[in-house]
């Protein structure tokens, strides 16, 4: 990580990542402009330590939208500022590269760095294309959906003039995340770990939306949810158990032993439809809307629209409605919004491909296609390492979708001197020593999502770009300064969740040396 700020400091101010100015201002082209795309170019703009330069979208609304919030606000796009998908930006920046290089003097500026925010099964492809272009990455979690895929974009960043590369695990890097690891590593306020218990509450009607009607429901055309949800929450456990502090030897990594896992789809399936709601497969015709927790139209119209709100998850049902309710009003937003959940399929006459390339958000819960886990636990184990000096212990795991809480982590950390309790808001520690107990309260960003873990690192990704192009550092220092993260532990904590689905589905103890 880059230099963090003493304890005091810290939890006196709950700051997050250190920012340092720099004159240069890195350009960015931003692949994607759904939820996270756009996130992250907020981000860029709230640090205002880069520019938000292109973007490249197949969808003419998303790609407008972006466009004229972050990159031509109150003026028409430029041919260079946007692009209807990544493919078209190669040949376009390789011919503008020719007219830099003959001179022309009209040439638009270039970029660089890119943000990948496409689909996950996309990132390989749209990774390894952009290699040899040289550009600074930042890659959207997870890295790819299959273990192969993860080392194929390993060998080919290697293939290249190494540049600065992150991908999205943004829990390293929000103030509370980063005070609890330099409690945890650094000051070693606990003595040395034992064990931990990590859980990640998704959250009962966020569930239904994202992994039961949404994109990542069903492991065929998607991932197993461990990894489209929660590779983070592992990347997260790893790095406060295995990744040494800045200031040590970083090869000196304890990793785990054995890993192993159980888990399965046990609500969201047909076995627990409601019996009065009979053979509908809609949420629109179906008897029990008004009263179903699940109803599509009392979540995103009651708890959203209705409420005025038309972002996520709003507009991730249509993304005109934003747009729909500035200019035409309320009741021109809902219409548009119950034309969206009023989509449906029928299992008999409906081709699967359909079916399976495309959310279906008014669909009932137990009547959709969907196959992946709302309930999982993992455990890892560390043997001793005597040569190092490091003590066995143990971490566990919970994914769970039936939550109140949405996505606001909690755990435990067992030590020899002491335990940490830690929430998404604050972090208290007890001294098994002195018998005192202190309260920590980082400062929880209003506008950034997990933590603040968005907006840290954009800002590191960022710095680490100016860093290495306006000549300050070389691209291992500034990874290394700034980032804390190499594109081989990125995959490292990939192949960890692979061996835990691997454990899950064989029903057996895996050695993480196999993977």
């Amino acid at each position: 990580m880059a230099p963090l700020m003493d304890d005091q400091s810290l939890t006196a101010s709950g700051a997050g990542p250190t920012i340092y100015s720099t004159p240069y201002k890195p350009r960015f082209l931003i692949v994607g402009a759904g939820s996270r795309g756009t996130a992250y170019a907020a981000a860029i703009v709230r640090a205002d330590l880069g520019i938000v330069a292109a973007v490249a979208e197949p969808t003419p609304f998303k790609r407008q939208q972006l466009g004229s919030s972050y990159i031509w606000p109150h003026a028409s796009p430029q041919p260079h500022q946007q692009f209807e998908d990544w493919k078209a930006f190669i040949p376009y920046e390789q011919h503008r590269r020719k007219d830099v290089s003959a001179g022309n003097i009209t040439a638009p500026p270039g970029i660089d760095g890119v943000f990948v925010c496409v689909k996950d099964d996309l990132h390989c492809q749209v990774v390894t294309a952009l290699a040899p272009l040289g550009l600074h990455v930042m890659c959207e979690k997870p890295l790819a959906t299959t273990l192969s895929d993860c080392l194929r974009i390993q060998r080919t960043l290697a293939q290249h003039p190494q540049r600065i590369f992150a991908v999205g695990h943004v829990l390293r890097y929000s103030p509370h995340n980063m005070l609890l690891r330099h409690l945890l590593r650094e000051q070693k306020m606990i003595g040395d770990v034992l064990s931990m218990e990590h859980t990640e509450p998704v959250g009962w009607w966020h569930f239904s939306h994202s992994y039961v009607r949404g994109q990542w429901r069903k492991e065929k055309t998607s991932a197993p949810s461990l990894l489209t949800k929660s590779c983070h929450d592992i990347d997260f456990i790893l790095w406060l158990l295995c990744s040494p502090p800045p200031d040590k030897d970083q090869q000196a990594r304890h990793l785990p032993t054995k890993i192993s896992s159980t888990g399965s789809l046990k609500q969201f399936r047909r076995s627990r439809k409601p019996a009065a709601a009979g053979k509908a497969t809609n949420c629109l015709s179906c008897p029990l809307k008004e009263s179903c927790m699940y109803s599509a139209p009392r979540i995103y119209h009651d708890r959203h629209l209705a409420k005025g709100i038309t972002k996520w998850p709003v507009d991730i049902v249509n993304p005109e409605i934003p747009s729909v309710l500035s200019s035409s009003g309320p009741e021109a937003a809902k219409a548009a919004l119950m034309a969206s959940l009023a989509e449906d399929y029928d299992r008999a006459s409906t081709p699967v491909a359909d079916i399976e390339c495309r959310p279906w958000f008014g669909r009932c819960v137990w009547e959709s296609d969907n196959d992946v886990c709302d309930d999982q636990i993992v455990t890892f184990t560390w043997d001793d390492d005597e040569v190092n000096g490091k003590g066995a212990k143990t971490a566990v795991f919970h994914m769970i979708a039936q939550s109140l809480a949405q996505c606001e982590r909690r755990g435990r950390i067992y030590g020899t001197t002491g335990e940490i309790e830690y929430d998404s808001k604050k972090i208290t520690l007890h001294d098994f020593t002195t018998g005192e107990t202190k309260v920590h309260n980082p400062e929880v960003p209003v506008n950034s999502h997990h933590g603040g873990g968005d907006d840290g690192l954009t800002a590191m990704f960022v710095q680490a770009v100016a860093a290495v192009e306006s000549g300050k550092l070389g691209v291992q220092e500034a990874q290394r300064e700034f980032l804390g993260c190499s594109v081989e532990e990125a995959v490292r904590s990939h192949a960890a969740v692979f061996a835990a689905e691997m454990a899950r589905r064989e029903g057996r103890v895996v050695g993480l040396d196999e993977w």
